[in-house]
């Protein structure tokens, strides 16, 4: 079992930056696949990004290419989602979430999920 809770959220204006970062429990989070996705209101939640156990690979959507990075440390057990030039567009609650499969853009191969964390960027 992994918890996973994410924090950093907030208001911001466009422009801005914020960084987002998901502490998770548990001895295995080294060997675990993190994610980032997002719901904005009567939207599908979307895959954001993810990042390899080792943290060698990561992965974007094409909206935040560019603007956001993810990162880990795994000696603190956390995920980091730096999110920079930050856009109207990226209103949503943010979800962190871990996977032991491999998989990294896929919704539904992820296990395990936090209860997300609110971002309000305004014009």
């Amino acid at each position: 079992q992994v918890q996973l809770v994410e924090s950093g959220g907030g208001l911001v204006q466009a422009g801005g930056s914020l960084r987002l970062s998901c502490a998770a429990s548990g001895r295995t989070f080294s060997s675990y696949v993190m994610g980032w996705f997002r719901q904005a209101p009567g939207k599908e939640r979307e895959f954001v990004s993810a990042i390899s156990p080792s943290g060698g690979r990561r992965y974007y959507a094409d909206s935040v290419k560019g603007r956001f990075i993810i990162s880990r440390d795994n000696a603190k057990n956390t995920v980091y989602l730096q999110m920079n030039s930050l856009k109207p567009e990226d209103t949503a609650v943010y979800y962190c979430a871990a996977n032991h499969r491999g998989s990294y853009i896929t919704r539904s191969q992820y296990d395990y999920w936090g209860q997300g964390t609110q971002v309000t960027v305004s014009s």
